[in-house]
């Protein structure tokens, strides 16, 4: 490779990489003040304020507030996701993997999103726009579902069944248990079984 040639591909290189931080910069700037001030409440303007820099550069960078958002909405998801793969995986027992999924998203759903408000406002905009991003998070931990609960059919753990119509069931079953609107109305309600009970009651419709 040629001298101009290796320094092109150093230049694009750093440029990516200083546009990466940049992205990074906003998003962090952005959750932090969505998370004290709420969504509604912060604008574009706000956020590069905060900065040090001109609403045109964030621009360069998001074409909106609600693109922002998007980003934010998958890096939170991404989290999640994490949590499910270690929680489905890691587990010896298919039905351990299951359980620890169903109530780890709980917990998460319950510390990051709950008791903080504004954050439940951001989560509550993000599902009522029916975002691509959310579909596409859901599609993923469905398919670790239906595998895992794969691994117990063969295993004998679970009775045989098709995983992918049983993956469905599990996830709407327990949806209770990490939805946060769902949650929120639950809590507000006083449900008297525990997501314990919910989790244990889908788990024998496998077996």
């Amino acid at each position: 490779m040629s001298d101009s040639l290796q320094a092109s591909h150093a230049a694009s290189a750093n440029a990516a990489d200083v546009r990466s931080e940049n992205v990074e910069r906003i998003l962090d700037t952005a959750e932090r003040l969505f998370r004290h001030y709420g969504y509604t409440k912060t604008n574009v303007a706000d956020i590069a304020k905060e900065l040090g820099m001109s609403p045109a550069n964030i621009y360069r960078f998001f074409a909106s507030k609600a693109e922002i958002h998007q980003a934010l909405a998958r890096r939170m998801l991404a989290a999640s996701y994490d949590l499910a793969v270690i929680s489905i995986q890691g587990a010896k027992t298919a039905a351990d993997g299951l359980r620890a999924y169903a109530l780890g998203q709980h917990r998460m759903t319950l510390e990051t999103m709950l008791h903080e408000n504004k954050v439940h406002e951001m989560v509550v905009i993000a599902i009522a726009q029916q975002w691509q991003v959310i579909e596409e998070h859901i599609e993923r931990v469905r398919v670790l579902v239906a595998d895992r609960i794969e691994q117990g059919i063969k295993a004998g753990e679970f009775r045989q069944q098709d995983a992918d119509v049983a993956s469905d069931c599990f996830m709407q079953a327990t949806v209770a248990l990490c939805h946060p609107q769902i949650i929120a109305d639950c809590l507000s309600e006083g449900r008297r079984a525990t997501p314990e009970d919910l989790v244990e009651f889908a788990l024998r419709a496998l077996r």
